[in-house]
């Protein structure tokens, strides 16, 4: 879906909670339905039954929405399990985000220990403060077992002097050198190449980062933003503690 389709959909969300169509049908046609009617061209990537009774979950251009079997309320939020303390819609989030980075292959300016326990997804920009916060403790995190995996989100958005600065590092000899130098504020000498950054910004829009750092995990999880080194590490033991709990 486009950004003007996506900006349409979602602000038309937060001020409705009802289609204005509703089909004879039930189900995933009728859901369908609904969703083409509200905005025509949505690009839909799933349609599944919720934990919910007659409540499907929709993916719509890496977003969770619900909408009823017959097509006729559509709500935003979680789904909360209050008995087993587990947000079943930021859980479809994290695959979302999984799938999608999973097919990050190239692209990334990585630093990373030899046989890092823990690798992370780092949606950064140069002039972000707290992106250069957690930049000055990279030895620190990957001393401490962490990779950080970094793609661009350049905030101020394609064209803007920060995007500019993100494709002078990338393009550079030394990628990790230069990421070094420009998050402690050295004016890099303006660089071009084939580059990914305005693909990182999109990705980054779809799977809903919007600011930096945007930390990732693995399984898609978003754990917020930059960490000090030990209590970045206590919040990655701790759920993979859980995790393992809950096998």
């Amino acid at each position: 879906m486009s950004r003007i389709l996506a900006g349409a959909l979602f602000g038309a969300l937060s001020f409705m909670s009802v289609s204005s169509t509703a089909s004879a049908e039930s189900g995933e046609p009728a859901v369908r339905e609904a969703i083409e009617s509200l905005v025509p061209g949505a690009k839909i990537e799933s349609i599944s039954e919720s934990v919910v009774a007659g409540l499907y979950e929709v993916t719509i251009d890496g977003r969770v929405v619900y909408v009823t079997a017959e097509g006729r309320y559509l709500l935003q939020g979680s789904i909360f399990d209050i008995p087993n303390r587990i947000d079943i819609t930021e859980a479809g989030r994290s695959k979302i985000r999984a799938e999608a980075l999973a097919g990050v292959t190239t692209g990334r300016i990585v630093f990373a220990p030899p046989n890092p326990k823990y690798r992370l997804t780092v949606f950064t920009d140069i002039d972000c403060g707290y992106c250069r916060k957690m930049h000055e403790h990279i030895t620190e995190y990957n001393s401490a077992g962490i990779s950080i995996e970094y793609l661009f989100f350049p905030r101020a958005g394609v064209g803007s002097d920060s995007f500019a600065k993100a494709v002078s590092v990338f393009c550079s000899t030394n990628q990790q050198s230069a990421m070094t130098d420009a998050k402690t504020g050295v004016e890099l000498d303006r660089k071009d190449c084939t580059n990914p950054i305005a693909d990182q910004y999109e990705l980054g829009q779809r799977i809903g980062v919007t600011g930096t750092p945007a930390v990732i995990t693995e399984d898609g999880t978003q754990i917020g933003g930059y960490m000090p080194p030990d209590q970045l590490i206590q919040r990655l033991e701790a759920m993979a503690a859980a995790a393992t709990a809950s096998k």
